[in-house]
């Protein structure tokens, strides 16, 4: 399957200048793009927004069953990806089928039971904790010391972790989904992680999320059960921690947000809807493996290639986005949150983007006269092609006190 001219999915370029670079990617190989993953074993990017939507939206040809992969055989049992890309993993992620739509429903079912005021509680509170740390230095890192650390303190409450565990969580998820030499011990710290807290639940079940699924008539496993919260907790953290970056540094650079930044709570979701439009948090996903020789954006697919979803060119497409410098305002058929019946689940969305939101507010509001520190040409992303969050975002801000 391998190209002469495909394009390596690693470099410093997913750091400095992405949208560029898909650019020139559908420019030269158009929708369909031949890359290579680490260890240059090949793949296709899909950027097309048409043909994301087809890819997405037939679950029986392009399927994700990684079994049909045709790599395996060169894949070796320590390649940094396994965490993303893993065989034989019994996780919501892979199955598919009816048994797919069952855990759909039962992660569904367990989110959809959170209380929405009890949430937005939670998410203030870890906000306000984490503002007070910083809020009397005048000065902060809103990466490091803020987005960073929110989500998975409120996911891990949601889940029926004690508060002290929140910290090792988010080191071991940020190592699993870079994706480098860390990933594999990330994975391991979680999923141990996971399994005391599954084995605590089943003996004394209480009102959080692993509760819920536990007790799901179902028939799920145990450990499918942890895969499925492993899942949930890793795509539930990193993408909202990026999503709460990405929309301050929105806000803090870009004129038609910063004349509003402190006027009310219509620019944040302005904002943060234009982050999943412009600047998705989620860049790329693997992904989807052909059932059977077929023809996709131009290309030949053999049966067993693997397709990564693009998701962050689909946006971008300039067959569906014809004036990309306009405000997409509430027009929300972007791909941020995936398509079909693999997409993120509604009530997951929902948990999302109140947490993220809370995080935005409680910024603005505890620290109301807040100004990048750097000029925004310096601000450089993590050095993935899958997630596309800032590295730092350093700020300053007229020092207040501690609530």
């Amino acid at each position: 399957m391998t190209t002469p001219d495909a394009v390596p999915l690693s470099g410093p370029r997913f750091q400095t200048e992405p949208a560029r670079l898909y650019r020139e990617m559908r420019r030269d190989h158009g929708a369909v793009v031949p890359v290579l993953l680490d260890g240059d074993v090949p793949a296709w990017l899909v950027l097309g927004y048409r043909e994301l939507h087809q890819v997405t939206g037939d679950p029986v040809l392009f399927s994700r069953d990684s079994d049909l992969w045709n790599q395996w055989d060169d894949i070796p049992a320590d390649w940094p990806l396994l965490p993303m890309i893993g065989r034989k993993q019994p996780s919501i992620l892979y199955t598919v089928g009816e048994r797919h739509r069952q855990r759909a429903a039962m992660v569904g079912d367990a989110l959809e039971a959170v209380d929405p005021s009890e949430l937005r509680r939670h998410a203030e509170r870890f906000a306000d904790e984490l503002i007070d740390a910083l809020c009397a230095e005048g000065e902060a890192d809103l990466i490091a010391q803020y987005a960073m650390l929110l989500p998975v303190r409120v996911l891990a409450r949601l889940y029926g972790f004690p508060d002290e565990d929140g910290p090792g969580l988010v080191t071991a998820l940020n190592d699993m989904i870079d994706g480098r030499e860390r990933a594999l011990a990330g994975q391991a710290h979680l999923a141990d992680s996971m399994g005391r807290l599954l084995a605590d639940r089943t003996k004394e079940p209480a009102d959080d999320v692993v509760s819920r699924m536990l007790a799901d008539g179902s028939g799920f496993s145990g450990e499918e059960i942890a895969q499925d919260l492993m899942v949930m907790m890793a795509a539930g953290h990193q993408p909202t921690a990026d999503w709460i970056g990405n929309s301050l540094r929105l806000m803090l650079t870009d004129d038609r947000f910063a004349a509003s930044l402190f006027g009310g709570r219509h620019s944040v979701a302005e904002a943060m809807n234009e982050v999943l439009w412009e600047d998705t948090p989620t860049q790329n996903v693997a992904g989807r493996w052909a059932a059977r020789d077929t023809h996709l954006g131009g290309r030949r697919i053999r049966a067993g290639d693997l397709l990564l979803l693009g998701l962050q060119g689909a946006n971008s497409d300039p067959l569906v986005r014809t004036d990309a410098s306009a405000l997409t305002g509430g027009n929300n058929a972007h791909f941020s949150f995936g398509h079909g019946e693999h997409r993120c689940p509604f009530p997951a969305q929902e948990v999302a983007e109140v947490i993220a939101r809370t995080g935005i507010e409680v910024v603005l509001d505890r620290l109301p006269d807040i100004d990048l520190a750097v000029p925004a040409e310096s601000l450089t992303r993590r050095p993935s092609p899958w997630l596309g969050g800032l590295t730092r975002l350093p700020v300053r801000f007229t020092p207040v006190p501690a609530l």
